[in-house]
């Protein structure tokens, strides 16, 4: 199963180092990382996305908790929480496909940010749902390159 885990940590030379080496040491993939400051001075937020089963997560949390430059672990696959990732697709359009994948484009909420005469390159957010069905729309005309942020999730407000 696919988790999120909010990491925050202390903004020094080496986290990333040791985050990356907690998960590769133990056989754990990282599926997206990414890192950013947060509003407090010298801290910073990683959103690590990751699989495993519940066992498999427990292990990887306890693992981050006990590291020292490691504030706080939240996994936000069971709470509420929003998630997003941008992704920059640069796909084949020649003129006789060009109207569709406008159409999916529309669809799908998407920006066409660059153009040429045979290709388009296209922004997309959105979860990771979203994202994944417009790849396999996409797939057809034939993709030619794929940049991807990763996951960035923060905790809903209102958890009912």
């Amino acid at each position: 199963m696919r988790h999120i885990l909010s990491v925050m940590v202390e903004n020094e030379p080496g986290v990333l180092s040791r985050v990356a080496g907690l998960f590769s040491g133990r056989g754990f993939n990282i599926e997206s990382l990414n890192v950013a400051p947060t509003l407090e001075e010298g801290v910073s937020l990683m959103t690590i996305t990751t699989s495993g089963d519940e066992q498999i997560i427990e292990q990887i949390v306890k693992q981050l908790r006990k590291l020292v430059t490691v504030i706080k672990v939240v996994d936000l696959t069971e709470l509420k929480a929003v998630d997003r990732e941008m992704v920059l697709i640069k796909v084949n359009a020649e003129d006789t496909k060009r109207a569709e994948i406008l159409r999916i484009v529309d669809i799908f909420r998407c920006k066409v940010v660059d153009v040429s005469v045979d290709e388009l390159t296209i922004e997309v957010t959105g979860d990771h749902g979203k994202i994944e069905a417009l790849i396999n729309m996409l797939v057809r005309f034939g993709i030619k390159e794929i940049a991807r942020t990763g996951s960035v999730a923060m905790k809903r407000a209102m958890q009912g």
